[in-house]
């Protein structure tokens, strides 16, 4: 007996997935330039420090690396927080959604206390971007993250307020596309991180 394999159970799903991924198509598309942004700011890095490597390890001596992993286990801490939001839109109870989501904005806005103390740092040490390479793209890389963690706990504002309106399905959605882009902090920060605080 011969199948036909184009309509077998199997290949719809993953065809689905590809077309319309959790949080749809366009957070994708988005989360996919971003980080290759991210990525050609990371190359510089490389290229950079096999240029100059005694600067850019004098340089990276400079930062605190105890911020950087407080701030490292902060949006880790943040990511499982946001898990647990969807975990809960998807199970019907927006109620405990709405709850982790403050929690995951708390910490949001303790990753930007942390990030704006360690900058007012490097500020009075007169550590800013035209001092070296190395400061460039650190001020860069770091205040382009930043920007998006911004631009995340904005999202992550709206969200709850977009839930009266919308369906369960509609909820799930746009709260998977917030979750999504949140996630994508995390992602670039834990590629930051050793890249500038503990490579060099």
């Amino acid at each position: 007996m011969i199948m036909n394999i184009s309509s077998s159970p199997v290949s719809r799903p993953i065809y689905s997935e590809l077309s319309n991924p959790p949080g749809g198509l366009l957070i994708w598309i988005v989360i996919v330039l971003e980080l290759f942004t991210f990525g050609l700011g990371l190359l510089a890095l490389v290229v950079y420090g096999r240029q100059e490597p005694e600067l850019f390890q004098a340089a990276a001596a400079q930062l605190d690396t105890r911020l950087g992993l407080l701030n490292t286990l902060v949006l880790m801490g943040s990511g499982f927080l946001m898990a647990q939001s969807v975990r809960f839109a998807r199970l019907g109870d927006l109620g405990k959604a709405k709850k982790w989501i403050v929690y995951t904005l708390l910490l949001g806005a303790l990753f930007v206390a942390i990030k704006t103390f360690e900058y007012n740092q490097k500020l009075g040490s007169g550590l800013i971007m035209d001092d070296n390479m190395f400061f460039t793209l650190y001020w860069l890389l770091t205040g382009f993250h930043l920007i998006h963690v911004l631009v995340g706990m904005v999202i992550l504002i709206y969200l709850p307020f977009s839930f009266k309106s919308g369906s369960r399905e509609e909820n799930v959605e746009n709260l998977v596309s917030g979750a999504a882009f949140w996630h994508m902090c995390d992602l670039i920060w834990l590629l930051l991180f050793p890249a500038l605080y503990l490579i060099y």
